[in-house]
């Protein structure tokens, strides 16, 4: 036990260092997409699904959502919160509030697609593919997704809705053309759309499905910044390649990066055939995830980035989980 409690606050140490506050430079406003002409008697959004279930949360508690897989990439089910043992900022946590598997917290995902000149080829089948995830994925009437096309400026082409139909249109309102602003695109995603909520009393799921080469010529975000912009949304990034080349190329590590620093994972599907294989693991994962909500020991609300490292007992198994958040500040 001594042994196993060594290697605990062992690899602990290796979140210790908190990133630096740092001001970005403001990336390119958001471009909103003429939205299509409604009939005065158009419906309004859906109400809220009542038979989710609701856990509030106070200013101090975190809302964990983390995957569990074998070295095969399979999920895990059936674990319990004593096969987990979690540290925030160094500190095991003062009160786990809740804990459940295969959760049903709502979701919001954003559909972030590149659609600059080099996916051109390949751009139809990026649009059938994601219209397809979202049929799949919306399923609970409180599910929102929304729909951004990028070069350059990022472009919401449909706001936040679970009118499929809708989506639908979004996707197939983008026309490829242009450069590449990848790092923009995702930092204003999480700014402007994400981060809405990022502290609601009411926790909910949050994920953005990026489709892309992984190249960026235009961005005036650095990656370390769209990634703590992602951070502070408590947004998990699921990046889909859209590089067919056998060898992995620059624009791939971009897209392994992002994913890994948020809790996420990247997909390399081998051709444009398989692209919707990718989308079917994305929406696998997203229904095969634990929830955890805890109060922090010695928390302080002054806006501080606080490391997690949660791993589980059984070290045959890997938690893929986001590697911090930061406070609310007061």
């Amino acid at each position: 036990m001594t042994r196993n409690l060594y290697v605990f606050v062992l690899a602990a140490a290796f979140f210790v260092a908190a990133l630096p506050a740092q001001q970005p430079p403001a990336p390119p406003a958001t471009t909103q997409a003429p939205a299509a002409q409604q009939s005065p008697t158009q419906s309004a959004e859906p109400p809220v699904d009542t038979s989710v279930p609701i856990i509030p949360l106070n200013v101090n508690e975190v809302n964990l959502i983390f995957t569990v897989t074998d070295k095969h990439g399979h999920y895990i089910p059936n674990l319990r919160q004593s096969d987990f043992a979690l540290l925030d900022d160094q500190k095991a946590p003062e009160h786990v509030h809740y804990f459940h598997q295969q959760i049903n917290l709502p979701l919001r995902v954003g559909i972030v697609i590149d659609a600059s000149t080099s996916i051109r080829s390949r751009f139809q089948f990026e649009q059938q593919s994601a219209v397809e995830f979202l049929l799949q994925v919306l399923k609970a009437r409180s599910d929102r997704a929304f729909v951004m096309g990028f070069d350059v400026p990022p472009t919401v082409t449909q706001d936040w809705t679970n009118d499929v139909d809708k989506l639908e249109t979004g996707v197939n309102r983008m026309r490829p053309g242009g450069g590449t602003a990848l790092f923009d695109a995702v930092y204003t995603a999480c700014r402007d759309k994400l981060l809405e909520g990022a502290r609601d009393r009411e926790p909910v799921r949050k994920a953005m499905v990026l489709i892309s080469d992984g190249d960026d010529n235009q961005s005036r975000v650095r990656p370390e910044e769209a990634i703590k912009e992602c951070e502070r949304a408590e947004t998990i990034i699921y990046a889909i390649s859209t590089n067919w080349t056998p060898s992995r190329g620059r624009g791939d590590d971009v897209l392994k990066q992002l994913a890994q620093e948020t809790g996420g994972q990247v997909y390399f599907p081998p051709s444009v055939d398989e692209l919707s294989n990718s989308f079917k693991s994305i929406e696998e994962e997203l229904r095969s995830q634990y929830a955890l909500t805890y109060t922090p020991a010695d928390f302080k609300a002054n806006g501080a980035f606080r490391p997690i490292y949660l791993y589980c007992n059984d070290r045959r198994y890997q938690v893929r989980a986001r590697k911090g958040y930061f406070a609310p500040r007061q």
